[in-house]
């Protein structure tokens, strides 16, 4: 389902960069304008659904994790700003799903902080001990990140051969202005304004 997601944003990209080169201007900045209104749009109808949902209380809370669990709804939420959990949040679920991994080769990962799209961490235990298996478990836990959080800018791994990791670029782009609406469940009511007058 996500290779789905990523084609699919993949294909929309180059029909938008093919739209761009077009030699007429005003058929140019139709079809761009047409492309905006419908992400905008659909931006609205995805912010007024979370709203329902958060209007829900405990179930529609529920829900909520529901969608992060998917992939497609999941990456649908995070092009539009309306994921249910945070960018750390999604970043230590990603780690405790990569320990065990890390685990078995005797080390584990400590997250030393996230800022601006940019994940801070240090591998420790015996696996910074030998340079190849360390940089299997780097690529491993670099991969549990992207999957987990796409947003994701930057994973820089203390502890590590080479701890520079080039910055990520694989086309996902959050459209910032539809909505500004991101937060964890707890803060999710203020965010919508869920039982504000």
């Amino acid at each position: 389902m996500r290779e789905a997601f990523q084609q699919l944003s993949q294909r929309i990209e180059g029909l938008i960069a093919r739209i761009e080169t077009a030699p007429d201007p005003n058929v140019r900045a139709d079809a761009l304008n047409l492309v905006q209104s419908l992400m905008e749009l659909h931006g609205a109808g995805l912010n007024r659904l979370m709203e329902i949902v958060a209007e829900a209380g405990d179930h529609g809370y529920d829900l909520m994790d529901d969608f992060a669990d998917d992939d497609l709804v999941a990456g649908l939420l995070l092009l539009y700003g309306l994921h249910p959990h945070d960018l750390e949040t999604r970043v230590l679920k990603a780690l405790d799903k990569a320990r065990p991994v890390l685990h078995s080769h005797g080390g584990d990962v400590e997250l030393l902080g996230v800022a601006e799209g940019i994940v801070s961490l240090r591998l420790t235990g015996s696996c910074r001990d030998c340079p190849s298996s360390t940089m299997t478990l780097k690529l491993a836990i670099e991969q549990a990140i992207y999957e987990a959080a796409p947003d994701v800018t930057e994973i820089i791994t203390e502890g590590t051969v080479n701890p520079e990791t080039p910055a990520r670029s694989d086309g996902l782009v959050q459209l910032k202005g539809l909505s500004d609406k991101r937060s964890n469940k707890q803060g999710y009511d203020q965010c919508v304004g869920v039982g504000t007058p």
